[in-house]
């Protein structure tokens, strides 16, 4: 299938590893000129290096801090130089575990910065480009927590539920004018972040970090974790041109794992 992306512009967060960088390599390898930004600009070229050459040649690597807002403005100035960006992936990677009670003022706030606030900032200065154009796809990528909280965390499930309702309220602005604004929902997907979290709580269990894994796959209906190109493949289509009249969206990329219909 033709998603319709070659010359399109796309800009994706946190994409020196993970679901990031899986989303700028589905994006690249679909025709678009992807600009793939993140704190460690040098992991981000390490993996551009390994793509094949056509590949490659679409992909450039910029320096973002999401945690400080004068990085943020920076990168936004420097993409409207030269007409913005078609495609917006958000995408602020997770806070700390940790349980409600135990979270301080100063943190929630540090965390909604980073995960929320700044995101809504570098879209709102990149909005008015797609809008003139009249065409854009703004993705931001959250967590199940939105769907069913997790254990542990709370920050990424309280500041999640706030990214759910800008997007649903900015979604409903901008349809009319094409473009259209979605979330994807990761499930299990196995990323450093993954591994991090069954780290965490085989600690906290006593127990390994294999049984921990072992175990949070068997509760999963598709009986693993999922691939990052596997959710890599369905952000690539929101993206595209065949997606345009998905908008308002939760998606959810998790081999069944959340049972709420």
């Amino acid at each position: 299938m033709d998603l319709g992306l070659d010359g399109k512009r796309a800009l994706v967060l946190g994409a020196s590893r993970g679901l990031g960088a899986a989303c700028a390599k589905a994006l690249a390898r679909e025709g678009a000129t992807v600009i793939a930004a993140a704190r460690s600009i040098e992991d981000t070229k390490t993996w551009i290096a390994a793509e094949q050459a056509p590949v490659a040649a679409r992909l450039t690597a910029e320096k973002l801090d999401l945690s400080d807002r004068m990085s943020v403005g920076a990168l936004a100035d420097r993409l409207l130089q030269d007409a913005g960006v078609d495609i917006l992936v958000n995408n602020s990677g997770g806070p700390p575990p940790g349980a409600a009670a135990e979270i301080g003022l100063d943190m929630w706030q540090q965390q909604f910065a980073a995960m929320a606030g700044h995101v809504f900032h570098l879209t709102g200065r990149l909005l008015p480009a797609m809008l003139e154009r009249g065409w854009g796809r703004i993705i931001t990528i959250t967590s199940s927590g939105i769907e069913q909280p997790i254990p542990n965390l709370a920050l990424s499930n309280g500041l999640r539920m706030a990214v759910l309702g800008w997007s649903k309220t900015l979604a409903a602005e901008v349809a009319a004018k094409g473009v259209t604004v979605n979330l994807v929902l990761p499930g299990r997907i196995h990323t450093d972040r993954v591994d991090q979290l069954d780290g965490a709580a085989a600690a906290k269990q006593g127990m390994s970090r294999e049984e921990i894994a072992k175990a949070s796959q068997a509760a999963i209906p598709a009986g693993r974790y999922g691939r990052p190109e596997e959710f890599a493949d369905a952000v690539a289509f929101i993206a595209s041109t065949r997606a345009s009249y998905i908008t308002g969206i939760k998606l959810r990329v998790d081999g069944g794992m959340i049972r709420s219909v």
